[in-house]
This record gives C-alpha cells, structure tokens and sequence, in this order.
C-alpha cells in the first residue's frame, strides 16, 4: 500500500513535466495527449488532463487553436508559449539533477 501511494504521487509529480514535454513537439490535440501518455505507462483519464491543461493555460504557459474537423466539431490543439518554453528548460534541469541524485544513489557504496 505504501509503494503503490509512493508510485501514485511519483507519477502526479512528472505528469505536468511530460505534458509539457509532449506538447512542445509541437503542436497537439488533448486525444493524442492522452494516447501518448497512456503509451507511456503514464496512465491518464480526460477528467485529469484537461484541469491540467487549462491550468497550464490559465498560468501562461499553453495556448490553443481551435480547428476545423470534418469529422466533427472544431478541436482545441495546444502549443507551449514562450513562458512555457522557459519553464520546460528549467524542469528539464531539474530532471536531471534527479536523475543524477538517484543514480548517485543507487551506486553510492558507503550508504
């Protein structure tokens, strides 16, 4: 029960990183957002994602088209903003040191 609470809070922590990362391909229907986290192991609902994608918005770092479909109403595509491009570099320097720290640890002889 503990790993799985651990697990939980680990994957909540790196979802909005990822998010980010996934977008800042280019730009990216919330469907395929979904898709690829799911592809990930990163397992998201819409009831999730989509508070998520509004708060990113709301906070300058998203922003959207709508699109035409012509196989059904318009889709919203979400694209980083320059705000979210500058937060992305910074979460990507702060994987790092994590990834750093953890291997670290798992090699470090005297712990």
């Amino acid at each position: 029960m503990i790993a799985e609470n651990t697990q939980t809070q680990m994957r909540k922590g790196i979802l909005e990183y990822c998010v980010l990362l996934i977008i800042s391909r280019g730009e990216i229907y919330a469907s395929d957002i979904i898709a690829e986290l799911k592809s990930a192991k990163l397992l998201v609902v819409e009831g999730t994602l989509y508070p998520l994608l509004t708060r990113l918005k709301n906070n300058g770092l998203l922003s959207y088209n709508w699109v035409e479909s012509t196989s059904g109403p318009p889709r919203k595509y979400y694209t980083l903003t320059p705000s979210g491009t500058s937060i992305l570099a910074q979460l990507d320097g702060t994987w790092q040191e994590l990834s750093f720290a953890i291997a670290k640890s798992k090699n470090h002889t005297n712990l």
